[in-house]
């Protein structure tokens, strides 16, 4: 946990932004017996880094809220950390239910603004993703990928959970599309799965690649320091991207955000929200921009809404 908030701090100072978030973890990392213990640590790491680094983004996956230590976990972590954590991460949720157990157990600790990412590994979970991602608490769904393929009995192959399964078995292809479907329809941030294959970089790149470009996530779990830098530049804009839509906005807003014609084609608002957004994603992945796209993205507080 220490070395990815070291990490973390070496890589915002080097991209000029946080580009990435620590999640440090209790349903996993916590020994059987020691979950108290491990929450009070994560909680000491989570005060301790965000009053030495202000803008670190640091999060805590605590145990699922039917587990004896979940409530305990709230109370601790939400209850003392919550003002400087990014969020709370649920895992094993399956239904609204969960979201407001939750919910409530944060607004017990008087972390009335902390928001809720939840992971989803199940079949009745993914059914369920657009009720679930409706919820206002709901900031994020990530896809627990094992969980679910281990949910089938055997009906999906072991090479489901591998780094060509995963984009290619039906039932698990479907469930990552219904997420990202489920995310974008209520504005929330879909956030792909795990790759387990963490030593071969391009396959990490090629896996980020396909999660962003043909299955809509904007985020991905990494597992691994030298996992990140593949998935934020495959998550990122490319350079003529940002040329692109850098051009476009500086037009449209030249223009006071009429129409406007740009290398033969018609631009109008319903594209400048997109290269607004594609700009916005440029700035948190550490991409440089030019100088009045900065100033733009400066002014509108680098919300996801565009300035028209």
């Amino acid at each position: 946990m220490r070395k990815s908030l070291q990490l973390q701090a070496e890589m915002a100072q080097e991209f000029g932004t946080c580009v990435f978030d620590v999640t440090l973890d209790c349903e996993d990392g916590a020994p059987v017996g020691g979950e108290a213990e491990h929450a009070a640590l994560v909680t000491e790491l989570a005060l301790t880094t965000t009053a030495a680094r202000p803008d670190a983004r640091v999060a805590v996956r605590v145990h699922p809220v039917d587990h004896p230590s979940f409530e305990a976990d709230m109370a601790l972590i939400a209850g003392q950390a919550g003002s400087c954590l990014s969020h709370i991460m649920v895992p094993k949720v399956e239904t609204v239910a969960d979201v407001e157990r939750a919910q409530a157990a944060l607004l017990q600790a008087g972390a009335a603004d902390l928001p809720l990412h939840v992971l989803i590994e199940s079949p009745g979970a993914v059914h369920r993703a657009f009720d679930i991602a409706a919820h206002p608490r709901v900031q994020s769904i990530s896809f627990g990928l094992m969980d679910f393929v281990s949910a089938h009995a055997g009906a999906i192959p072991a090479e489901g959970m591998g780094i060509e399964g995963q984009f290619t078995h039906p039932l698990v292809l479907r469930a990552k599309m219904d997420i990202a479907s489920a995310c974008h329809a209520y504005g929330k941030v879909p956030s792909h799965c795990v790759v387990t294959e963490f030593k071969n970089t391009d396959a990490i790149r090629m896996a980020a690649q396909k999660a962003a470009r043909e299955l809509g996530y904007t985020r991905m779990w990494s597992i691994h320091p030298d996992q990140i830098r593949p998935i934020l530049e495959a998550m990122a804009p490319s350079e003529a991207q940002i040329d692109q839509a850098s051009t476009i906005i500086l037009a449209a807003h030249a223009a006071q955000w009429a129409p406007i014609s740009h290398a033969g084609q018609l631009h109008d608002r319903a594209s400048y929200r997109f290269f607004w957004q594609l700009l916005e994603r440029a700035h948190q992945t550490g991409r440089r921009l030019p100088a009045q796209i900065q100033l733009f993205l400066a002014e509108a507080g680098a919300s996801t809404r565009w300035p028209a």
